[in-house]
């Protein structure tokens, strides 16, 4: 059996706001706050000087100074531990869904 010398690293996927984030993180558990899982440690991958994804640099712009973060359990899509970072990024949610309207019911005489 072999042991991991390096920390885990998450790749956690949640819904926001109709658009699903995918964020890389150090720590991840159950919070205190009933409901919600806290991420803490948030990793981005190492910028490029030649490419820069500015989907990362939005999501590094919006999480700068975070030292953690409170995501609604209900929210999440999925966890997965990885053995490197990808690339973080929002994308459009699901597909959208039109609510169907029922008439009222009409009598058939």
């Amino acid at each position: 059996m072999t042991l991991k010398a390096e920390t885990p690293l998450y790749r956690v996927l949640f819904v926001n706001q109709d658009k699903v984030f995918e964020i890389y993180a150090k720590q991840i558990y159950q919070s205190d706050l009933y409901g919600f899982l806290e991420v803490e440690e948030l990793v981005f991958g190492e910028r490029s000087a030649l490419v820069v994804d500015p989907t990362e640099e939005k999501l590094k712009a919006e999480f700068q100074g975070v030292k953690r973060t409170y995501i609604p359990v209900h929210a999440i899509v999925r966890v997965d531990e990885v053995e490197r970072v990808g690339v973080t990024r929002v994308r459009d949610g699901a597909a959208k869904v039109t609510p169907i309207h029922f008439s009222q019911p009409r009598d058939f005489d």
